[in-house]
């Protein structure tokens, strides 16, 4: 069994990277955001205790959160081990996590941080644009429309979303750096840290990732 915890701020690609490795090791990928659409969708207890926050667009409580991830991790493809990805987002649910995975006799292996500098999730994150139309999103750098502020899908308006300005960037940065950035040396100083540049493309990244948790012999 094996469980990992991929870190990263906003824009580091922690979700690709971490659906990619769920792939490679044959885990399951625990992302935070499909529990809750998930949960949404089948109008689970949790999934509308958590619509009433969503809906406000205000975070979910950590206990929502982290009972939805435990009752995850208690399903029968969780039995060999999985890719976290979004969990823990503090301290509080790293704990959590933790403590849920000791009692099965079971822990953390790797917590991957993905590292990447400010400069470069400023340009990753404010060339998002998504189009109004079909919501296909493209990066201005990365994956340019054919044709300037157009859909490369279905021809509708390219727009940014109100969280892809720098403003509003920087204030997400500034949560991260407070809330989840100390799970760096909460899993640093369990020795289970990894640390993995994160400048580059999806696939140099990717084998970065590869050769570090091959190193430890995962």
């Amino acid at each position: 069994m094996v469980y990992i915890v991929f870190l990263g701020a906003p824009g580091a690609g922690k979700g690709t990277q971490a659906a990619s490795m769920a792939r490679k090791l044959k885990l399951a990928h625990i992302a935070t955001g499909d529990l809750f659409r998930q949960a949404l969708e089948r109008g689970t207890e949790l999934g509308l205790k958590a619509k009433s926050y969503m809906e406000k667009g205000v975070l979910v409580p950590d206990q929502i959160t982290i009972d939805m991830v435990l009752e995850r991790i208690s399903a029968p493809d969780s039995g060999g081990g999985a890719v976290f990805d979004g969990f823990p987002r503090n301290l509080k649910q790293a704990e959590a996590l933790g403590e849920a995975l000791a009692r099965q006799g079971k822990a953390i292996d790797k917590a991957v941080y993905i590292k990447v500098s400010e400069e470069e999730l400023l340009e990753r994150l404010s060339g998002r644009r998504v189009c109004r139309q079909c919501q296909a999103p493209c990066h201005m750098s990365d994956s340019p429309p054919r044709v300037e502020g157009r859909c490369d899908r279905c021809g509708g308006e390219l727009s940014q979303r109100p969280a892809a300005t720098e403003v509003s960037i920087k204030k997400r940065l500034e949560v991260y750096s407070d809330e989840t950035a100390p799970l760096i040396d909460y899993y640093r100083r369990a020795g289970k840290l990894l640390e993995v540049a994160g400048e580059g493309g999806v696939e140099v990244v990717g084998n970065r990732i590869v050769a570090a948790l091959g190193g430890e012999r995962l």
